[in-house]
């Protein structure tokens, strides 16, 4: 990893990415794209790490692509081209399935494929000033790579305005569209939300949190059908039968914490 993306882990395993170019927006380039690809999967392989937290370095947290890394793109051959959009998927999709849950910390603004980055998150908080766009019509691209992610989060009929129009909207629009799932007054309090949410996650079985993110993608859209009740009646199954279940349920009836819950607090 290079210093385009800074990470640390604390005491409880809460991984926190900060993307690291500030004085371009934090915009994305190949670099970047790089190192959030690599992180993310190396977090996600590691047992000790709970949760992923991820934030910009500066006023805002994202421009989205380096206008410079896209402008060079266009003297790539077809195939060139094709392996640096293949490259950016990819990072969009190693955040969408890492096997932790995810928090987005938006302030400012998050401008094209940084909505990409937010909707691949299982949760995001922003500021309520922060400004979003889905702004490539403006520079006659189209939101292609971002787009199964971005629908994912706001749907079809948001995205038939915003896709087309590129127009800004703010933070009370992406909490009624869906890309974002709170707003708070300042970064001091995205903060202070993000405490909040990283307790309630803490509180559940890592392995439960992990299993209800899959359990999610597995089940939605998905028909109703004998297939699919008797996959979730098998998850259930398993998951009683888990030592992680197991000792969930005795802590219950037991009236006492479960063993996962026993985590040292964050240092002042």
């Amino acid at each position: 990893m290079t210093d385009t993306l800074l990470l640390s882990i604390d005491e409880r395993g809460i991984a926190t990415m900060t993307l690291n170019r500030p004085k371009v927006r934090n915009a994305f380039n190949q670099q970047l794209i790089e190192d959030i690809t690599k992180t993310t999967a190396k977090l996600g392989a590691d047992k000790n790490v709970r949760a992923i937290v991820v934030k910009g370095a500066g006023e805002i947290f994202s421009a989205g692509g380096d206008l410079n890394w896209m402008k060079q793109a266009a003297d790539y051959t077809e195939a060139e081209n094709w392996d640096d959009a293949v490259k950016l998927s990819d990072m969009f999709n190693t955040l969408n399935t890492v096997a932790k849950p995810t928090i987005c910390l938006v302030q400012g603004a998050a401008m094209g494929g940084a909505t990409g980055l937010i909707s691949c998150c299982d949760i995001a908080i922003a500021t309520v000033d922060a400004k979003f766009a889905f702004s490539e019509v403006k520079l006659g691209l189209i939101p292609a790579t971002i787009s199964p992610f971005v629908l994912a989060a706001i749907g079809a009929r948001a995205a038939r305005r915003y896709f087309l129009t590129g127009e800004r909207f703010d933070g009370t629009t992406a909490l009624l569209t869906g890309l974002v799932h709170q707003l708070v007054a300042d970064n001091e309090q995205l903060d202070v939300a993000a405490e909040k949410m990283i307790k309630q996650i803490l509180s559940g079985g890592a392995e439960a949190v992990a299993g209800s993110k899959k359990l999610i993608a597995d089940v939605a859209g998905k028909p109703i059908d004998t297939e699919l009740r008797h996959k979730t009646a098998e998850m259930i199954a398993m998951r009683r039968a888990s030592a992680e279940g197991q000792e969930g349920l005795s802590a219950f009836l037991e009236k006492r914490k479960a063993s996962w819950t026993q985590v040292p607090e964050t240092k002042s």
